[in-house]
């Protein structure tokens, strides 16, 4: 059967243009569609159960995107020929997606739901990442799914001043400006990305503008569901509601759990309070009560202590720790922590604590990318680890987590564009999360920019960062904005909007919204608080370390460059990479040798100096090559009976003959009676012998000739020529005449 196949285009206003079609693929799909723009396609689904499962009290929503080798006519990587776990790329577009999605499904709507996204066919000038959101947001349009806000996601750039909607990878190389916006029609409800440090301004101009986009692309959503046919909304079982009960435990709890929010006590103290009143409250029930209504009771009890919260800071002006809405949890920090590491630095910021050490390396140590939509390296990176005793739990450990990988990327995307173009290292940092109470992320950033400069890594301008929050009420109108928020504050609240920067621009955010969305007024007010936050973040940091290390640590390698033509890169290579493998080895180096442009760049790596000059000293050996005419340096390394060999002094290593005719003008019988084992002296180098095909040097050409003795007798014209320092020829007899007779006569005549 032929499919009905429906289709509406989106005109981005520069020639290109974005496709949703549905009809063809994934029928049995809850929603399906395939996104195009160029050659890059995208299949979303969407599919979700028709019931909750028992005692599921929260969205057990899944997104997954996934990017298909052969989707860029490429074969897995590696021994194991089949796509296997997710790329850290392809969770950051999961997480992107999720991030939109969650907070818009309705709160009491608890089926097991999975978004999937794969990467059907790619087109190297479309950067697939930037239609996920809008594959599964016409996904859910498409479905019966309860989903009636719908949205988009779009890259914005900025390029010679012109902003530009999901601009290709060229192009982001000029930008100043790489953001992932994500909104519904109304509202922002996340951003991500990253800057080269523009202004608070400039960065709601951006969002506005793939605001504005974002608002096409739902309108194309709204045309094809209703070409398709818009499906009436599924039916499902609603959460028990109990307003007696409710208003009962906010009776017996309310006044307290404010009590204790407004006491300004530490977050293991307040835990504790805040636990013997839910417990003491549950006390009040009978058995009977608890097993019929346990579920509601506790999430009345919690209900109520996140509306005591929210209204103290509302009400009082007054925070979870005692501190005001602007105020910063005191900081202290320390560098060179660890011995032995390149650069250590420890940051903490009230109960958040953060320990970064920077390790530098070759170019050998950069991270490999290889995904079907990017291949490539980065000679900068961050891991983030977030234990579980950093929030005084006991966990399991399942590997990293797509947290781990956000919470670094973003960290990482703060620091990477202050790291100078010409840092010759390989850099990874690595933070390790102690103490969590709040924007972990953000210590990972200060921590690591003190790591840096303690490595002796000229960054270009130190970084900072702080999360921000949002406390509202629908009701009121009320909204209060929060600089530096605790983990309650961020779990208890409305928003978690993360700015990096330095004292001159924003290099970084990340914002998530748990309500319906963002107005720009709290937006703008927000990002105004974060700057000032930010630089008296900054302020602690300089005050602990001001300017980066001029060198490195004693134990941290230091790295020399070299650049060698390219026909030398073998020489210095060797027959199976003996030569290299020899220095390595007796220089305690690592060499990495990169052709470029047809040059062998060339990069040292050691923790001996002398070491790292030997190294140099051979490849100047092997590189030597000298000029006709010049005068050089040799040392004498071993005698023989028609000269001597010598070696460059300026290229160890490099030999020649000086032969025993070039040691004198006088007439040499003994090479010893000129020069000897060891002496070091200059020659002039002669070029090529065009009878002996070889290098020739001289040593007498660089001394004076002696004056012809004029009583030696003059010279018979019968005589051919003679070398004027043989001296004066004996016993001549004249010519030889012609008619010798055969050589057996002259032998025996000899006899």
């Amino acid at each position: 059967m032929i499919p009905n196949v429906f289709k509406e285009v989106i005109d981005l206003g520069d020639g290109r243009t974005i496709s949703i079609e549905t009809g063809k693929l994934a029928k049995l799909a809850d929603g399906s569609v395939v996104i195009r723009m160029g050659d890059t396609m995208l299949l979303g689904t969407v599919v979700s159960a028709r019931k909750a499962s028992p005692g599921v009290d929260f969205l057990p929503l899944t997104v997954d995107y996934r990017e298909k080798f052969a989707a860029a006519g490429r074969f897995p990587g590696g021994f194991f020929k089949r796509e296997a776990r997710p790329s850290d790329a392809e969770v950051l577009t999961m997480r992107l997606v999720d991030r939109v999605l969650r907070p818009l499904f309705p709160d009491d709507y608890h089926a097991e739901t999975q978004v999937m996204i794969q990467l059907m066919s790619h087109d190297e000038s479309v950067m697939p990442d930037a239609l996920a959101g809008l594959a599964a947001s016409a996904a859910l349009a498409l479905s019966d799914i309860p989903f009636p806000t719908l949205i988009s996601e779009v890259r914005v750039g900025r390029i010679n001043g012109q902003f530009v909607i999901n601009p290709s990878k060229e192009q982001l190389e000029n930008s100043d400006i790489d953001m992932i916006i994500g909104a519904s029609r109304d509202t922002i409800a996340m951003v991500e990305g990253e800057m080269k440090e523009i202004s608070e301004k400039e960065m709601v101009e951006a969002i506005k503008f793939a605001h504005e986009a974002i608002k096409i692309q739902i309108d194309a959503q709204e045309r094809l569901r209703d070409a398709f046919g818009k499906k009436e909304v599924r039916t499902y079982e609603e959460e028990r509601h109990d307003a007696e009960l409710e208003a009962k435990i906010h009776e017996l709890v309310y006044n307290q759990y404010y009590e204790v929010a407004q006491s300004g006590t530490g977050k293991q103290e307040r835990g504790e309070r805040f636990s013997e009143i839910k417990e003491a409250a549950k006390a009040t029930f009978t058995e009977e009560e608890l097993a019929e209504n346990g579920d509601l009771i506790s999430k009345y009890i919690y209900k109520t202590q996140k509306e005591a919260v929210r209204n103290v800071i509302l009400d009082l002006g007054v925070r979870l720790d005692g501190r005001k809405t602007t105020e910063i949890r005191p900081i202290w920090c320390e560098v060179d922590y660890l011995p032995r590491v390149h650069g250590s630095a420890l940051f903490t910021r009230g109960e958040t604590q953060a320990l970064a050490t920077a390790t530098l390396g070759t170019s050998r140590e950069a991270n490999i990318i290889d995904s079907p939509s990017e291949q490539g390296e980065e000679k900068f990176y961050l891991h983030y680890n977030f234990p579980p005793f950093s929030t005084g739990e006991a966990k399991p450990l399942r590997g990293t987590s797509r947290r781990e990988v956000g919470h670094g990327n973003l960290a990482q995307r703060a620091l990477k564009n202050m790291i100078p173009a010409d840092c010759p290292y390989t850099v990874r940092i690595v933070s390790e999360v102690l103490e969590s109470n709040g924007s972990s992320s953000m210590a990972t950033v200060c921590a690591g920019t003190l790591a840096l400069m303690d490595a002796g890594v000229q960054m270009i301008k130190p970084v900072s960062g702080i999360a921000m929050g949002l406390i509202s009420d629908s009701k009121t109108g009320r909204w209060a904005v929060l600089s530096d928020i605790l983990g309650d504050e961020d779990h208890l609240g409305d928003m978690d909007f993360k700015v990096t920067g330095t004292a001159d621009g924003i290099t970084a955010c990340q914002m998530d919204i748990k309500i319906d969305g963002l107005a720009y007024d709290i937006m703008e007010k927000a990002l105004d608080q974060a700057r000032e936050g930010r630089l008296h973040i900054l302020g602690k940091l300089t005050e602990t370390m001001a300017q980066p290390r001029a060198d490195v640590k004693t134990f941290a390698p230091k790295i020399i460059m070299r650049t060698i033509p390219g026909a030398y890169i073998g020489a210095l290579i060797g027959p199976g990479g003996k030569v290299i493998q020899e220095l390595q080895k007796a220089t305690k180096t690592t060499i990495v040798i990169n052709e470029v442009d047809e040059q062998g760049v060339v990069e040292i790596l050691g923790t001996d100096p002398d070491g790292i000059a030997a190294v140099l000293a051979k490849i100047d050996s092997i590189i030597f090559k000298p000029e006709v005419g010049e005068t050089y340096e040799v040392k004498v390394i071993k005698l023989l009976d028609f000269g001597a060999v010598v070696e460059y002094t300026a290229a160890p290593g490099n030999e020649i003959l000086l032969h025993v005719s070039e040691l004198s003008w006088e007439r040499t019988e003994n090479v010893t009676d000129v020069v000897n084992m060891g002496d070091v002296f200059e020659v002039k180098y002669m070029g090529i012998d065009p009878k002996t095909k070889k290098e020739r040097v001289s040593k007498k050409a660089l001394l004076p000739r002696p004056p012809r003795d004029e009583n030696r007798p003059p010279r018979d014209e019968n005589r051919g020529p003679r070398n004027d320092d043989r001296g004066p020829r004996k016993d001549f007899k004249g010519p030889r005449p012609d008619n010798r007779g055969p050589r057996e006569n002259r032998e025996e005549k000899s006899e």
